[in-house]
């Protein structure tokens, strides 16, 4: 290494060769440049920076790799969660749309028992009122017959007052009574 690094100022320091007057001397700011060059170079090697330089380099290196995995295992697990998520979200979705569609078959279902029963009250009440009108007529001919019996009794007990003997009176009574004798053996 030490080697290459000569060659190298060697190389670098030809330009100063060709200047005019002696190269060794510490007159001339091409040596001193070259020989500081040269001393800074010896530190550096004396001192292993560029192996340290390596050595953090690939320290750097291991560490960005290492946030790369990192990055790319967070990554994967925020995609399988995604996926999860999105499956969960969809087997949700579904589940709602089961939902109205039952809610909508069940509301269709409650309308139509809604409607019977109306049906069934509406008729219900109807033949209420039918028979509460069939009572009433029934009541009303009742009534009706009873005024004529009373009335038809009035007058047959007027016209018989009028045209009844005592006489004949006797004999209705007797015959009234065997009748009834008759009618009780």
């Amino acid at each position: 290494m030490y080697r290459t690094t000569l060659i190298l100022a060697t190389l670098m320091a030809s330009p100063a060769l060709a200047a005019d007057g002696p190269f060794i001397s510490l007159r001339n700011t091409n040596f001193i440049v070259l020989l500081s060059f040269l001393l800074f170079i010896a530190v550096l090697l004396k001192y292993r920076v560029p192996s340290i330089l390596t050595d953090l380099l690939d320290k750097r290196a291991h560490e960005i790799t290492a946030t790369l995995n990192d990055a790319r295992s967070l990554r994967e697990e925020a995609q399988t969660l995604l996926a999860s998520y999105e499956r969960k979200q969809r087997e949700v979705q579904e589940q709602a749309d089961r939902i109205i569609v039952q809610a909508q078959t069940d509301a269709t279902l409650a309308a139509a028992q809604a409607k019977e029963a109306l049906r069934l009250s509406v008729e219900r009440r109807m033949q209420a009122a039918v028979d509460q009108i069939a009572s009433a007529e029934a009541s009303a001919v009742k009534e009706i017959k009873n005024q004529a019996i009373s009335v038809a009794i009035k007058v047959a007990n007027e016209v018989m007052a009028q045209q009844m003997t005592s006489a004949a009176g006797n004999k209705l009574i007797d015959a009234a009574i065997i009748e009834i004798d008759a009618k009780l053996h």
